[in-house]
């Protein structure tokens, strides 16, 4: 089987290593007849905007009370153009050449209260940064695989331990999900050809979001022509269905739907796409998003910086917005390996659109964003043996609940005998990851098993029953670190009935479904 490319996401092929909690209030329904507070120059007589640097997008957030065609005005007198408007929330895309279009805009404090640029290289600039390529499943290993499955097990389920882990494979002999519940993957794409997803696939609830505007047109989701297969191998993982193909996904009966926001040419999720990506789901029906990405090209968005500002108040409205139209979003926690309660951290990619410059954060008020956003189910990543991954950022008060995200020294009694996570890459192949990204759709998917069993249930209901419903885990004694080696595990906290490395706990599919 052909590899079809990877991504910097919050997956590690092999092992890398590698993610707001201010209160972000929704915005109320912008009104077109709503007077702007504030005066804006008249187009006749404003300068000429500068056009001679380089194209950016923007995200203008307004105010309460200014409107949506004022806000659009001011824009165009500023040089930019508009590439699409969200009036539920109040947010402006823009692309602009005017190297002060954020400045004056931000000077218009009766229209706008943050406006900021996506990124720091110009637009369609290619950046590349492969973790390395994922390991593809054997004919070899899919052999023994099928040779030790048993009645009721699709063919390459002996070799998902991960599935065993949270009680998947017990939870299937009670209820497989809910067709009536779908998950958004807000991702690389997903190839919805393949024979593993397609009978699950929704087209309808799909969509490409690069831009910033959703491409409906079919096929326009998927991972071509870059061929990521991050966005993919996490749909497997959620809502691969038991047909006797291959694998099963940990809700083998809810839909799926792909929400593509990468770049093309690049493992970079800007703002816009993101943006676009939650206001989708919300306005299709999509009762949970799995996240497993950071919004780049921050690792941590600080509100004291105006364009990172920006970036935090878009998103938030965005997320927040989705929630309230019954949206769960779930988000890995990162590959660092760093402790996102700490008083600061070293940041040492960002912005990683251009060159990055190393800062010290304070990761309470410089925010990863989506996985620290109010609302927000954040992820850490387990090996099989239990202990928190090598690479799993985690964090006291952070985390919520942790799941299985592959360990490649936490060694399985397994066919293959391959501590990663293994599911669906395009092509109809198979492959092993490993990865908070790996460990967040566990949780969708038990999320979407917990939405099945209780329709009714809103989105912060949903996330107090896995937090409740979790195996409790107490901090270890030892971990593994990324070179293999046993060490002590002094950076585990324990307070509140919770630990930093695993939240609440390892989430649990069975109590889901009883």
């Amino acid at each position: 089987m052909a590899h079809l490319g990877s991504v910097r996401r919050r997956a590690l092929a092999v092992p890398v290593g590698l993610a707001l909690t201010a209160s972000l209030a929704l915005l109320p329904s912008v009104s077109a007849s709503a007077a702007p507070l504030g005066t804006t120059a008249d187009a006749a007589t404003a300068p000429k905007a500068a056009t001679t640097g380089p194209k950016l997008s923007y995200v203008a957030n307004l105010n309460a009370y200014a409107t949506m065609k004022a806000a659009k005005k001011a824009v165009e007198r500023a040089g930019g153009t508009v590439v699409t408007a969200y009036e539920q929330i109040g947010v402006v895309v823009a692309h602009s050449q005017n190297p002060d279009f954020a400045k004056q805009l931000r000077a218009q404090r009766g229209l706008f209260v943050s406006v900021g640029a996506t990124r720091t290289a110009p637009m369609q600039a290619v950046q590349t940064t492969d973790e390395g390529a994922t390991q593809l499943l054997s004919e070899a290993d899919a052999a023994k695989a099928a040779a030790r499955a048993q009645e009721g097990q699709e063919p390459l389920e002996p070799n998902q331990w991960d599935l065993r882990t949270i009680k998947a494979d017990e939870a299937h002999k009670i209820n497989d999900g809910s067709q009536d519940v779908t998950v958004g993957i807000i991702d690389t794409g997903v190839d919805d050809t393949h024979p593993d997803l397609a009978p699950n696939f929704s087209k309808g609830q799909s969509a490409n979001c690069v831009g910033g505007v959703a491409d409906t047109t079919d096929g326009a989701w998927r991972p071509y022509p870059d061929g990521s297969d991050h966005g993919t191998h996490v749909a497997g993982t959620i809502g691969a269905p038991r047909n006797g193909v291959g694998i099963s996904g940990v809700a083998p009966g809810v839909k799926i739907a792909a929400i593509k926001v990468s770049e093309p040419g690049t493992s970079l999720f800007y703002t816009e796409a993101v943006v676009c990506g939650f206001m989708f789901a919300a306005e299709k029906g999509i009762e949970v998003t799995n996240n497993s990405y950071y919004v780049d090209p921050w690792l941590f968005n600080c509100k004291s910086d105006d364009d990172q500002k920006a970036l935090v108040e878009a998103i938030g409205r965005a997320t927040k917005y989705a929630e309230r139209k019954g949206t769960l979003h779930v988000a890995s926690a990162g590959n660092s390996n760093q402790d996102l309660a700490a008083d600061s951290l070293e940041d040492t990619t960002s912005p990683n659109d251009t060159t990055p410059v190393t800062r010290t954060i304070d990761p309470k008020v410089c925010l990863d964003l989506p996985t620290q956003l109010p609302g927000v189910v954040t992820v850490s990543a387990t090996g099989d043996k239990g202990l928190r991954s090598y690479y799993s950022s985690y964090g006291l008060g952070v985390v919520d609940v942790a799941a299985p995200g592959g360990d490649k020294w936490q060694v399985p009694a397994t066919p293959d005998a391959n501590g990663r996570v293994l599911s669906t890459v395009p092509g109809g192949g198979y492959g092993y990851k490993q990865g908070t990204s790996m460990a967040a759709p566990h949780v969708a998917g038990v999320a979407a098993l917990l939405k099945s069993a209780h329709p009714s249930a809103t989105p912060s209901q949903l996330q107090a029953m896995l937090k409740a419903q979790s195996t409790k885990a107490a901090c270890p004694t030892q971990i593994y670190d990324a070179t293999g080696a046993l060490i002590n595990a002094t950076t585990c906290q324990a307070k509140w009935g919770q630990t930093g490395y695993y939240g609440y706990g390892v989430v649990d599919a069975l109590k889901a479904v009883k």
